[in-house]
Parts: structure tokens; C-alpha cells; sequence
């Protein structure tokens, strides 16, 4: 074929068109605006979300009750004291000595305050064997753990002094510590991996260093410059900590797979003989489109996160979409400059053991590309087969997902027995259940100490005990100045989130209405561990629907609009619907049940954390998009051209074969890391994400897809009259010129695709 006449239009089209014309331009503005989003950024400086802001219900009104009141909560520590056995007791004077030690070692450090002793607060065990020193520590909560440690060394050694008693520290300060020693290196290893681990899988797929090379720097300038914007934006939306990490996590996947898709067109179309300029108007055209298509599609399903109503879900849906815009952007018009520039420096730095792929496409010149030819033949062959075999596997996956069971993970859940605290922390629910996480009551008050009131939290806390929902001490800490009361209630059930919702429950239900209630100008919201986790869960039930009815609809939508096909519309959700069930299936098997939980260093913990299915759906259900609209838009091009529906498949999925497993492989090696994490919740996440690209890469766009569209033949392309007036978004796709007259259908009439 000859370097023909190529006509483009669209957006992807006029804009790689513009920036190979003007590279230095192009490259140029693309700097600028990555340096100009950075100082912006580094100017504004991030607004993280506030802790008032993260819930709605009664978390939020307690939070805001907190801040209005200008309270500063102290990270609280507790000091467990238990018997290694039976004895000694906590009446006996061994134990007295080792609590009266506990108290002057602490105090000794100048660093806490509010130091009180078991003998004066009642915290000691039913059994007796176990008692508990209370204290806070000075300073601000958020940075208390990096104070701490002078008090840990001094319990350490009172520990030192009484060999038959367990003498262990645990709290807010002491947790932030130790999770932050052990696994903020893991968080750094794991977002600082990802790069290299991108850059040589890139080297294998293109056995060239400047072509490996491209995609890593587009997608790091991505990341750099929505990291400033995600500064900017903060002052509007404020974001998190977690958010940045979803971001880069999202960056970098699709920042490599734009990239990836558009560079190999460009070298693709090289190898067939075209020359330079033509080649990049081609790539510009049809792997451009698809990019432009995939970008907004999946930037339309991270608006889906923004519909929950929760502050950090919306932070993480926001950076994640302007993650993506800014790598669609920066794909479809600095990359074509840059490989302008290059021109066939792009091969340069070739490395001598990777064999280079075959002169004239992928199409049955690389093992990748010949596997597929293999499979496609017998899918092909016998489609209805390949079909129910591939949706039938895709169902029977998604099975466990019926039985799926969503909470917050528990200290113990989330680590394990890998870290001291955490045995700590078992035992002191155990010896004292809800101890270690207690509902609080934020009582607000005209007068806090006016009768009534200190009548009623008199009541409330007799009545917490009598109804069953705490065992006691139920501990009452008055701020006589700012007319607030913090009444702190372990609850029943301890550890056990189930049973400690219920006697929560139980508190919001029938002691405070008995009570607290019937004060008049009276406040008293519950919050705490349990009730956030339970206030969460509520609001993220509520915004299921309307995010999955958002993503869903919109992207049928763009489907539709994109190829002009209610086929293709369909049977595109259909698939990413199969592709997210498989994953929610595979998250149930391995972390609920624990089938095969040791092959990815993970443990059954009984449940899936609550907030993974929506960010999984949300995620899942846009990534997936990239290689759908990458395959599909191949087929319809050689539709375009000509081929019969079958042959078009075939072409379109073989041709595309390399890059998709390149681009597959690039995102189950980053998620993947995250799943090497030791915190259940990043296992949980890393190896749902990449569970659901590997099936959708294989299974889906390897078998089910071709199958299902071999199925249907030309009714693929069907769309109903009454929708012709629908915005035509097809017209930037540029076909290569073929000889030969255009493919017709069975009563002499052109195609329509």
C-alpha cells in the first residue's frame, strides 16, 4: 500500500496534526503548562479534608459540635496491666507497685497529661486480672505519634521491673507510630515501584529505550502536573492523602496505556512502509480517537464517585479524573510532536536480546500476536461454544459475589498478629470488650451544668449499662466553658463489629431518646469507631444506586455516540458488567471465604472492606473502557475498509494483541504491588484491580468479545432509524484507502458502520 491521500477530522485527528506540525510548539506549551500547574499548586499549598467533612449523619454532627467548640482533642493512650496467669491480682501489692510505677514513669516524661490510675477510674477486669492507666498526650492528636516514643520506652521499662505481669501501651499516638514505622516505607516502595516496574515491561514490549522511555515521562508529567492542580482544586474540593495515592495509581496506568496505544499505531504503520508523516496522521486518526473515546468515558465514570456524598470518595473521583483528562490531553498532542522530533531515533538504545518485532504490523508477527491468531481461530470457528464457555467461567466466578459481606476491617482484621500492638489490642478487648474503640457521646448543652442536663447523663450512663449496651466504665469528661460533654461508652461486642452495632443501636435507639432526649436545647449525637464505620456504611448504600445508574447510563451513551451502534452500546456494558462481577467473585473467594488466600500472601478476614466495591466499580468499569474502545474501534476501521464482519474481528483483535497484553500486563504488575502491601484493605484493593484487568484483557477481549460479535455478524453495526439524529461522534476515524469497492450488504446496499 502506498503513503495515500489521508483525510482527518476530529479532535484527536486536528490536534496530533497540528502539534507534528508544530512540535517544538507543542512541546513546549505541554512543559509550560506542567511547570505553571506545579507552581500553582506548590503556591496554593493542599486543603485535605476534615475530619467534620468526612461523614454525613450524626459522625458529621459530632465532629462539627468538636470544632465549632474549638475542642482539641489529645491522642488518649491506656497502659493494659494484665497477669501473665492467674496471679497476681490488681487488689494484690505486686500489681499496686507495678500501676504506681506505670503512672511516675509515665508522668516522668514530661510529654502527657490527665494521668489517671485504674484504682480511681474502676477500669479493671471483671476477673481482676487486668487494669488500665489512662492518660493524653500533650500536643496536637495528628502529630502525636511523632512525641510518643519517650513514653513507650518508659513503659518498656516499668515492663522490665515486673516479669509476671504484661505490661503494654496502646492508643491513637502509639498506633500512628508503629503503622507508620512499619508500613509507610511499604506505601513509598510500593507508589516509587511502580515506575520502574512500568518502564521494563515497556522495554520488553518495545526492545528500544526511547520508546520505552515515552510513556513513562508522558505519564509522570501527568502525575506531576495534576498533583498542582490537585492543590488549586483543593481550595474548592479538599482532597486527601488517599486520594493522591488513587491518583497516582490511576496516572499511571492510564498515562502508560494512552501512550502505549498511540506509539504503537504510529510504529505499526511504519513498518507497513508508510513514511513518517503519514504514519503519525494514521495514528493520530484512528488510535487517537480511541484514546479520546476512552479518556472521556473513563473520566465520566470517576464523576461517578462525586454522587456518593462522601468527602474522600469525591476526592479520590475528582484527582482521578483530572489524572486521566491530563493524560488523554497530553497523549493526543505533545506524544505526536514528540515523535515527530524523534522520527527514527525512536528505535534508538535497541536492546540486542529482544527480538524486534517483524516488518508489517503485529497481525501474526509477534508470539503475543501469534497465540491470539490460535484462539481466535477456534472462537471464530465456533462461536456459540467459545461464548457460553467464556460467559459461563465469567459467571461462575462472580458466584461468591452474592454472598458478599462489606465492613470496616478491624485493627486485627487489617494487620493481622504481625505487629505487638495488635495482640495488644486483642487482649484489651478481650478484657475489656469495646474498651480500646468506645462509642462517644457529644452532649451540647444551653448550660451543661444545669440539673437537668446532669441529670439526664446520669441517667444515660446507668441506663447505657442496665439496657445491656455497655458493660462499663462509662467515663463522663466535662468542658464546663464550651457547654459540651464527652461521655465515652464502651460498647458490647467489642472488637466484633456486628454485636457492637447493635448495642450502638440500642444507645441511639432507646437510652438516648429515655434520656439525653428529653432535655430540651439538648444535642448529643454518637460517634466513634463503630458508629463512623456504620454512618459510612449507610451513606455508601445509599449512593450505590445513583453512581452505578450515573456510570452506567453515561457511558451506554458515549458508547452509542462514539461507533453508532446500539449494539456495540450494549453488549460494552454487558462485558464490563461480567468483567466487574468476576473481580467482586475473586475479592469474596480469596478475602472472605480465604479460598487461595496464601497464593497472594493474604488471609480469609470474613469480609471485604466497605468502601472497595463502589471505588472498584467506578475504577474497574473505566479502565476496562481503554482496551474495549482500543479493540472495538480497530474492528470498526476494518469494517470501514471493507472486510466482512468476521474478518474485521479477526483483524482487530490479532492486530491489537500486543499492545492490549502490553498494556495488561502494565497494569496487573502496578496494581499488583499494591497487593504486596501488608494492609488487608491495600491487598484487597491491588489484587481486585488486577484480577478484573487480567480476565478483561484475556477472557473478555481475547474470547467473549470476538465470540459475542462474531454471533451477532452485521448486527453489530445495527442502530434504529429514530436514533439517526443523534450527534455523530465517529468522524474523526481515517481509514486507509483501499482498492476496491465498498463491502456490501446482502441487498447491494454500502454498509453502514
Amino acid at each position: 500500500m502506498g503513503n495515500g491521500d489521508m483525510r482527518v477530522r476530529g479532535f484527536a485527528a486536528r490536534a496530533g496534526g497540528w502539534s507534528a506540525r508544530h512540535r517544538w510548539a507543542a512541546v513546549g506549551i505541554w512543559v509550560l503548562f506542567v511547570v505553571l500547574a506545579m507552581g500553582l499548586g506548590s503556591a496554593a499549598g493542599r486543603v485535605d479534608v476534615k475530619d467534620s467533612d468526612q461523614l454525613k449523619g450524626e459522625t458529621h454532627t459530632a465532629a462539627r459540635i468538636i470544632e465549632d467548640a474549638g475542642i482539641e482533642e489529645p491522642a488518649g493512650e491506656t497502659v493494659l496491666i494484665q497477669a501473665k496467669g492467674g496471679e497476681p491480682k490488681a487488689t494484690d501489692g505486686e500489681f499496686r507497685k507495678a500501676v504506681d510505677a506505670v503512672v511516675r514513669a509515665v508522668e516522668g516524661t514530661g510529654r502527657v497529661t490527665e494521668v489517671t490510675s485504674p484504682y480511681e477510674t474502676k477500669t479493671i477486669s471483671k476477673d481482676g486480672r487486668s487494669a488500665l492507666v489512662q492518660f493524653d498526650v500533650r500536643g496536637e492528636a495528628d502529630t502525636a505519634g511523632e512525641r510518643i516514643e519517650p513514653v513507650l520506652k518508659a513503659v518498656e521499662g516499668v515492663q522490665q521491673d515486673h516479669e509476671s505481669l504484661r505490661i503494654e501501651e496502646i492508643g491513637g499516638a502509639s498506633m500512628m507510630k508503629t503503622f507508620g514505622d512499619a508500613y509507610g516505607e511499604d506505601f513509598k516502595r510500593a507508589e516509587y515501584s511502580a515506575v520502574p516496574v512500568a518502564f521494563g515491561i515497556l522495554l520488553i514490549a518495545f526492545g528500544a529505550l526511547v520508546a520505552a522511555l515515552l510513556p513513562v515521562v508522558l505519564a509522570i508529567t501527568a502525575i506531576m502536573a495534576t498533583m498542582g492542580l490537585m492543590g488549586v482544586v483543593s481550595h474548592v474540593m479538599p482532597m486527601s492523602e488517599t486520594a493522591n495515592s488513587v491518583m497516582l495509581l490511576v496516572g499511571m496506568a492510564v498515562g502508560v496505556d494512552y501512550c502505549l496505544f498511540y506509539l504503537r499505531r504510529e510504529r505499526e504503520e511504519r513498518e507497513a512502509g508508510r513514511d513518517a508523516q503519514t504514519a503519525l496522521r494514521i495514528a493520530a486518526a484512528t488510535s487517537g480517537r480511541a484514546i479520546v473515546v476512552s479518556g472521556v468515558t473513563v473520566c465520566v465514570a470517576m464523576a461517578g464517585m462525586l454522587f456518593t456524598g462522601l468527602a474522600e470518595f469525591e476526592a479520590m473521583g475528582l484527582a482521578s479524573l483530572m489524572v486521566v483528562a491530563v493524560a488523554m490531553v497530553g497523549s493526543v498532542t505533545v506524544l505526536p510532536a514528540l515523535l515527530s522530533l524523534l522520527g527514527g531515533r525512536v528505535e534508538k538504545g535497541r536492546i540486542p536480546f529482544l527480538r524486534r518485532r517483524t516488518r508489517g504490523g503485529s497481525e501474526g508477527g509477534s508470539q503475543d500476536s501469534r497465540f491470539w491468531t490460535a484462539v481466535l481461530r477456534r472462537v471464530l470457528a465456533k462461536p456459540v461454544i467459545a461464548a457460553v464457555v467464556a460467559a459461563g467461567a465469567l459467571l461462575a466466578i462472580t458466584a461468591p459475589a452474592l454472598g458478599m459481606k462489606t465492613q470496616q476491617l478491624t485493627l486485627d482484621q487489617e494487620f493481622g498478629d504481625s505487629l505487638p500492638i495488635v495482640q495488644t489490642y486483642n487482649r484489651l478487648n478481650d478484657a475489656f470488650p469495646g474498651g480500646s474503640e468506645p462509642a462517644e457521646v457529644i452532649v451540647k448543652a444551653r448550660d451543661i451544668n444545669a440539673p437537668e442536663v446532669k441529670s439526664a447523663l446520669a441517667d444515660f450512663r446507668d441506663r447505657a449499662i442496665s439496657s445491656g449496651a455497655s458493660r462499663g466504665p462509662v467515663e463522663i469528661k466535662l468542658h464546663d466553658a464550651r457547654n459540651v460533654a464527652f461521655v465515652y461508652v464502651p460498647l458490647v461486642g467489642g472488637s466484633d463489629l456486628d454485636k457492637a452495632g447493635a448495642s450502638l443501636d440500642k444507645l441511639r435507639d432507646e437510652v438516648r431518646p429515655a434520656t439525653l432526649g428529653k432535655v430540651d436545647g439538648v444535642q448529643a449525637p454518637i460517634t466513634g469507631q463503630v458508629a463512623g464505620s456504620k454512618d459510612f456504611n449507610a451513606q455508601l448504600a445509599g449512593a450505590v444506586v445513583p453512581v452505578f445508574a450515573f456510570v452506567v447510563v453515561f457511558a451506554f451513551a458515549l458508547m452509542l455516540l462514539s461507533f453508532r451502534s446500539l449494539t456495540i452500546a450494549v453488549t460494552s456494558i454487558v462485558l464490563n458488567l461480567l468483567s466487574v462481577g468476576a473481580a467482586y467473585g475473586i475479592l469474596v473467594a480469596v478475602f472472605q471465604h480465604g479460598w487461595g488466600a496464601s497464593l497472594v500472601g493474604a488471609e480469609g478476614v470474613g469480609a471485604i472492606i466497605t468502601w472497595l466495591p463502589l471505588f472498584l466499580f467506578v475504577i474497574l468499569f473505566g479502565l476496562s473502557m481503554d482496551y474495549h474502545v482500543f479493540v472495538v474501534s480497530r474492528i470498526r476501521e476494518a469494517r470501514l475498509r471493507g472486510l466482512a464482519t468476521k474478518d474485521a474481528i479477526r483483524h482487530g483483535v490479532v492486530t491489537t494483541a500486543g499492545v492490549v497484553t502490553s498494556a495488561a500486563v502494565i497494569m496487573v504488575a502496578v496494581f499488583g504491588i499494591f497487593g504486596t502491601l501488608s494492609m488487608q484493605s491495600m491487598k484487597q484493593m491491588g489484587v481486585g484491580l488486577a484480577a478484573a484487568v487480567l480476565i478483561d484483557a484475556t477472557i473478555i477481549r481475547g474470547v467473549l468479545l470476538p465470540a459475542v460479535m462474531a454471533l451477532l455478524g452485521e448486527r453489530n453495526w445495527y442502530l434504529p432509524r429514530w436514533l439517526h439524529r443523534l450527534p455523530d461522534l465517529t468522524h474523526d476515524e481515517a481509514p486507509r484507502a483501499v482498492a476496491g469497492p465498498a463491502a456490501r450488504d446482502g441487498e447491494g446496499e454500502p454498509v453502514k458502520v
